[in-house]
């Protein structure tokens, strides 16, 4: 496989505002732990200084980025709030767990409500006041039921606290609690002590306490002046409660401070940072205070043992390398991390309740959906972000480079940088950035969707001429799409609308050589059995958002995923033809048993074509033999070697092969299940984001991390291979949930905090020998830090026992970059993996041959970005 490494494409990151969880905490007990993982819909929030809201699912230390809602032009989400509803109980006993909605502002007057299941915002609302600076929801009380009413309460540039109604569902201004005399004064964080007390930090060295009730003022809290020399007004950047009811502040003077949430007056003062402290977290059981600044520290404060309500800093970090401008945290029994962002782009996942013992990680800045497509035949790539399409043409492929070079021995960089031309730039008007874009293989149409339209482009290249560009009308009634696809053979363009609404449309060629559009129908999707007490609480029918959508080889066959792991298959049927089979003969499903009752009555698709004539799209027959998939796809692809041989990967690193017109696992996939994946594929926290096939291999790749995978040759070591000496296979064994959520546990001088401790005794036989020491305190810490990542992998016998008996082992070479290749002697390997491509925008095929991929890359140090901070006696390095 040919490799050309692409760091021309332009991605540029985008700033992080603001994160929030669906939900602060979970109970931490056995029954707690069977809520989160059953029925509990944990969400992490992420906006962005363009407008884009990212939804997370953490997963359980997965990380996977499930939604994009792409923000647009002079847009920006600066706030984000979770208001989550109390517990329901139904009739028959079954649990409506409280519905989540997500809030929003961006520096406007403006509050917005988003609609996940559809992907766009659902309403917005305004008042008579000026831009909202921070945002805070009224919280439940300790008895609340459905009905229990609750307040969004805003905080203005122009001085002034307002109420807005969020009940039975709708979003309204309700009135303005207070306004301050002085214009001079904003508001800029807010948060609640408790139900009816709100605290407000302000810009004018004051924390204020209101009664929402009256808007009465309970208490003002004097910061005093800044240090010498600098401004005469301290801002105070967060305010946060312990559940107590103390209160914790973080200013532009770089100090933390805390007050006594009965007499409101200052407890203690800490100067944590060198430059203003930008945000705030709080432990859910008030024994830990995180601090981020603007000079790039992530503190960590513990109450002093012994005395009441004093703390203390117990060390700091750099995680990143910008400003830390958002916390948020949540802690469950299976998960306790902080999740923190800024103007570098990256989220950084933290462990809260295991702080000290386990490693931070550092999610990434790119989609988890591509954001690089590619014309094969043409050689042409596509990228896109914002509302700009470029695209790029490779004329030749890399071994004609390298082979012309060697032959003049006249190799340089210029000689890259000549092997690509950028034919176009096409923005896209629009108020919304483009979620999606696709071009055919052989470069012909061009397709970009936003949330309001699809546009449609007819391109006519020659070699040494310009790019002709023409625009395709197609009819989509004001409606934008999530994902679009165009088929391989040109003659049709499906696209996924509301989130979960699959629409496809005819094109047909010209006699002038252009192309139209005929009106689009819709696809039913197969009707899931979904409990009606999960559709009515949570995210609603969040999870039925389709992720993935693709066409077959021979354009006959189009298929969909959605975040449930539920897929949909649909085939083409044309007049004339015989039904589409697997090798075997079939009858004819009647359009009657296609509209079964497990299909939406109110659906309206393409099998109520009125010509009995006309090409039409039916669901397959065997759709509903597909299995619901364990997690969330994030892969699905058909082999270009066999029309209808389905690859799908998950989240969970499952690598499954299916007959898509039988409905049924493929040979390959029932003898090679998940344990004989090779075990880093399996370890490695990467998730992956799409694939490119080379005959009967595949390579998956992820933003870090490439596989290769021959799926033509099973993962059962055959006989004659090799072991090297000190390997061991752990390919049948199962890896256990590693930490909280963050990172891999720390293991020798790296731990902060309790550790195992061995001394050298001597036994009564007189030897001496290495034991554990008992630790005082907290043992419970200490063994959870320890241990290792697998369970028990010794198997009766051992490696050497299995060679003396003949069962020789695989053959497992580790090279440069990380890279590892298992081959059998004399043949080629049956997997790869390296990490060597870093961080990775996308990967797609050039040329014919499926002999050749692109590699784009997105260093960092292409990235840009604002300057940091440098504080005293720091250099870059």
């Amino acid at each position: 496989m040919d490799i050309h490494r692409c760091r021309f494409v332009q991605y540029p990151p985008q700033a992080i505002n603001s994160v929030a969880f669906t939900h602060s905490s979970l109970p931490s007990t056995s029954a707690g732990k069977k809520y989160l993982q059953k029925h509990v819909q944990v969400r992490l929030a992420i906006g962005r200084a363009n407008g884009d809201i990212e939804i997370w699912n953490p997963a359980n230390g997965v990380w996977h980025q499930e939604l994009v809602i792409p923000g647009g032009e002079d847009r920006s989400v600066d706030g984000l709030v979770w208001v989550t509803d109390p517990d329901e109980e139904m009739t028959d006993g079954k649990i409506i767990y409280g519905k989540s909605r997500l809030f929003s502002i961006g520096y406007s007057n403006e509050i917005t409500e988003w609609d996940l299941e559809k992907a766009r915002a659902k309403v917005h609302a305004s008042g008579q006041h000026g831009d909202i600076w921070c945002l805070g929801v009224q919280p439940l009380p300790n008895k609340a039921t459905v009905n229990t009413s609750r307040k969004l309460v805003a905080g203005t540039a122009d001085g002034n606290l307002v109420l807005y109604s969020i009940e039975d569902g709708d979003l309204k201004f309700e009135k303005s609690l207070i306004r301050t005399p002085s214009k001079k004064v904003k508001f800029v964080s807010i948060t609640f002590q408790n139900r009816n007390v709100v605290v407000v930090g302000c810009s004018n060295s004051t924390i204020c306490a209101y009664d929402i009730r009256n808007g009465e003022l309970v208490r003002q809290m004097s910061l005093g002046a800044d240090l010498s020399g600098g401004p005469k007004s301290i801002i105070v950047w967060a305010v946060k409660c312990l559940p107590n009811g103390d209160i914790v502040s973080g200013d532009s003077t770089g100090q933390v401070r805390i007050y006594d949430g009965k007499t409101y007056t200052q407890a203690q003062r800490i100067q944590s940072h060198s430059q203003d402290v930008l945000s705030l977290a709080v432990a859910s059981d008030g024994s830990k205070i995180f601090s981020g600044g603007m000079d790039r520290k992530t503190s960590v404060f513990i109450q002093v043992p012994g005395q009441n309500r004093r703390w203390s800093k117990k060390y700091h970090r750099r995680y990143h390398t910008h400003d830390v401008k958002a916390m948020a945290s949540f802690e469950g029994k299976g998960m306790s991390v902080l999740v923190s962002g800024g103007p570098d782009g990256n989220p950084v996942v933290m462990p809260l309740r295991m702080a000290g013992n386990e490693n931070h990680r550092t999610l990434p800045n790119l989609p988890q959906a591509s954001a690089v497509e590619s014309a094969p035949k043409a050689r042409f790539m596509l990228s896109w972000w914002g509302n700009e399409v470029r695209l790029w043409h490779l004329p030749s492929p890399a071994q004609q480079i390298l082979h012309d070079a060697s032959a003049t021995q006249n190799f340089t960089s210029q000689s890259l940088r000549k092997n690509r031309k950028l034919l176009a730039k096409i923005l896209v008007r629009g108020e919304s950035h483009i979620s999606s874009a696709t071009i055919s293989e052989d470069g012909k149409l061009l397709a970009a969707a936003t949330s309001t339209d699809i546009k449609v482009f007819q391109l006519n290249y020659a070699t040494g001429q310009p790019l002709e560009i023409k625009k395709i009308d197609l009819d989509t009634s004001g409606q934008g799409a999530s994902k679009v696809q165009i088929a391989p053979n040109k003659q049709w363009i499906s696209w996924v609308e509301d989130g979960s609404k699959v629409m496809i449309a005819k094109v047909q060629p010209t006699e002038d050589g252009s192309y139209t559009i005929s009106s689009p129908s819709k696809l039913a999707r197969l009707r899931r059995q979904i409990s009606k007490n999960l559709l009515l609480g949570g995210l609603g029918n969040y999870n039925r958002n389709i992720t993935q959508l693709t066409f077959s080889p021979n354009s006959k066959m189009l298929a969909a995923a959605d975040l449930a792991g539920y897929m949909d298959t649909w085939v083409l049927r044309v007049p004339g033809d015989a039904p589409l089979t697997n090798g075997t003969t079939t009858a004819h499903h009647s359009d009657d048993e296609a509209s079964s009752d497990d299909s939406s009555s109110d659906e309206s698709s393409s099998e109520s074509s009125a010509d009995p004539n006309a090409e039409r799209w039916t669901r397959s027959p065997n759709a509903r033999l597909l299995p619901k998939l364990s997690s969330a796809p994030v892969v699905l692809s058909f082999s270009p070697r066999d029309d209808y041989s389905l690859l799908v990967v998950t989240i969970q690193k499952q690598v499954l092969v299916f007959s898509a017109l039988q409905g049924v696992l493929s040979e390959w996939s029932r003898r090679n299940a998940y344990p004989k994946l090779p075990e880093r594929f399996r370890i490695t926290r990467d998730v992956m984001k799409g694939v490119v096939w080379q005959g009967e291999r595949i390579w998956l790749w992820g933003v870090s991390s490439l596989f290769m995978l021959d799926l033509s040759r099973d993962l059962e070591f055959a006989e004659g291979a090799t072991v090297v000496k000190g390997k061991k296979d752990r390919s049948k064994k199962r890896k256990r949930v590693d930490g909280s959520g963050a990172g891999g546990k720390m293991e020798g001088r790296e731990v902060i905090g309790p550790q195992v401790v061995k001394k050298m005794v001597q036994g009564e036989d007189g030897e001496t020998r290495w034991e554990e020491m008992e630790l005082d305190g907290e043992d419970d810490w200490a063994s959870t830090a320890g241990g290792s990542e697998f369970e028990d992998d010794e198997e009766e016998g051992g490696e050497l026992m299995k060679l003396r008996q003949g069962e020789e082992e695989h053959e497992e070479e580790e090279g440069a970059n990380g890279t590892v290749a298992v081959a059998e002697k004399d043949k080629k390997a049956r997997w790869w993996f390296t990490y060597q491509f870093r961080p990775i925008l996308g990967v797609v095929g050039l040329g014919e041959e499926e002999s050749e991929i692109a590699v784009v890359e997105r260093p960092v140090e292409a990235d840009g970005g604002k300057e940091r901070y440098f504080g005293e006696g720091e250099w870059e390095r």
